[in-house]
């Protein structure tokens, strides 16, 4: 389990690579270890996954290769070397070597299919992909991406506002005589409603095109969503130390603690509260410790010690034996 979780941490921090398999357009999240993997992929309409540990892998293998007996380190560095490739958008290494296909059986799942040579055996291989569960979507696609629209919404106003900033320094320029040399530099003066209508209706039919979120996932983007991701979890770890700090452990914190429990009268506050210092009183009735228990006794307000009264009751039955110290 830990390693599970472990390797999805790690998927966490990858960002996603637009791939082209099989003529389908893809978006893929890849984590390989020593002898696990976890996979994840989208086409913007459903997201699968396939996370396989050790013994797994050795069962498919054998299954789909009937006369391996190579234990899983064997085989899966030429798995890891065949397939990444395929999962990082730099093509396949060479058609003569390796392919890949992509199969959508019942049921809504997703497999690919990948056949190579191992030692000049054919060696063959199935991804299982089956759709995510909801909270796998959101932590890997739903919230980075719902972050990385906040963030480009204010670098967006923040551009139009210094647009309009220049704007107004070249009007001044113009009003104290200056003029352009090239007259093919003159621009129309920003208009953030004009602007952004022509703009959606350039972009809106490009965008909500098929496939155009697989294929447009490009460098900028994927350097964003990394950052959102690593300052994510950056903040999610200085919360839990905080938490930690606030909040420490009270079975583990050192240190008496003298707990005063009021009834609903004050000669039974007075009771209760000098019951944990009754016997150091009699041997020495006049100590400091004393008087200064009985001064903060007499000083308690008589709203606190009708709001505690009811305390005092659940309690009266839970004190009838002395607690016994770790040491006798």
């Amino acid at each position: 389990m830990e390693t599970i979780e472990a390797s999805s941490d790690v998927l966490l921090q990858h960002p996603w690579l637009p791939i082209s398999i099989d003529g389908c357009n893809l978006l893929v999240k890849s984590c390989f270890a020593e002898t696990t993997y976890h996979i994840l992929l989208t086409d913007m309409r459903c997201v699968w996954q396939e996370t396989m540990q050790s013994a797994a892998i050795q069962s498919r293998a054998q299954e789909l290769n009937k006369r391996l007996q190579a234990p899983v380190k064997a085989f899966f560095s030429h798995l890891c070397e065949v397939v990444r490739p395929c999962l990082s958008g730099s093509g396949q290494p060479s058609e003569n070597q390796v392919g890949i296909t992509v199969m959508r059986p019942e049921g809504g799942d997703l497999c690919l299919r990948l056949k190579s040579k191992l030692a000049e055996l054919p060696f063959y291989w199935e991804f299982r992909c089956t759709p995510a569960p909801v909270d796998v979507v959101c932590l890997h696609l739903v919230q980075p991406l719902v972050s990385m629209s906040h963030v480009l919404q204010q670098q967006v106003e923040e551009l139009e506002e210094l647009l309009v900033t220049k704007d107004a320094e070249i009007q001044d320029y113009k009003e104290n005589g200056a003029t352009l040399s090239r007259a093919r530099l003159q621009t129309d003066i920003f208009e953030r409603h004009t602007y952004k209508v022509g703009f959606l209706a350039k972009t809106l039919a490009v965008v909500s095109s098929d496939d155009h979120g697989a294929k447009n996932f490009g460098d900028d983007l994927r350097e964003l969503y990394t950052a959102i991701v690593a300052h994510g979890s950056k903040r999610k770890l200085s919360e839990q130390d905080q938490l930690v700090a606030v909040d420490p452990d009270p079975v583990t914190s050192s240190g008496p603690k003298n707990i005063c429990v009021f009834g609903p009268r004050h000669d039974a506050g007075v009771e209760a509260c000098a019951e944990g210092g009754e016997a150091d009183d009699k041997q020495n009735p006049s100590s400091p410790e004393a008087e200064a228990r009985d001064h903060i006794v007499h000083t308690v307000p008589a709203q606190q010690l009708i709001t505690c009264g009811r305390a005092e009751q659940t309690s009266s039955k839970a004190k009838k034996k002395k607690v016994v110290g770790l040491f006798r």
